[in-house]
């Protein structure tokens, strides 16, 4: 058995400087920017979401811009394991996380668990290994 549930919503931005997007996107989105460079190497800031919401991240690319989603989840193996069952496709691992693509072209991205708390909106899989 695992668990899991909509992570985030990514808005790839395929710029120079992530710091005009992410005003653009805290003042669009009335968030204000809750770490403007989440993991300290320009890639990725986050605005603020409350703790029952998926978080909103901005994350500079090179591929043209699009949103993705990420699902967060307690066995990154298990649950890449039952979307392939549904049809999605591994991609790449990047990091800590695959990125897949479902079977009508989507990009996401399967990670693990992101905040300390799992929270509601939760799913319980029953694995079939």
């Amino acid at each position: 058995m695992h668990r899991s549930r909509i992570s985030a919503f990514v808005l790839d931005c395929q710029v120079d400087d992530l710091a005009g997007a992410t005003e653009f996107w805290s003042k669009a989105l009335g968030r204000s920017v809750a770490n403007p460079d989440q993991d300290g190497d320009g890639r990725y800031s986050e605005l603020k979401t409350d703790a029952d919401e998926p978080f909103l991240l901005l994350q500079k690319v090179e591929h043209e811009a699009r949103i993705h989603l990420d699902i967060e989840t307690d066995d990154v193996d298990a649950e890449v394991a039952r979307l392939e069952a549904l049809g999605a496709r591994r991609i790449e691992f990047v990091k800590r996380w695959w990125v897949m693509q479902s079977p009508t072209g989507h990009r996401f991205c399967v990670v693990r668990k992101q905040r300390a708390e799992f929270g509601p909106h939760l799913n319980t899989w029953n694995d079939a290994r």
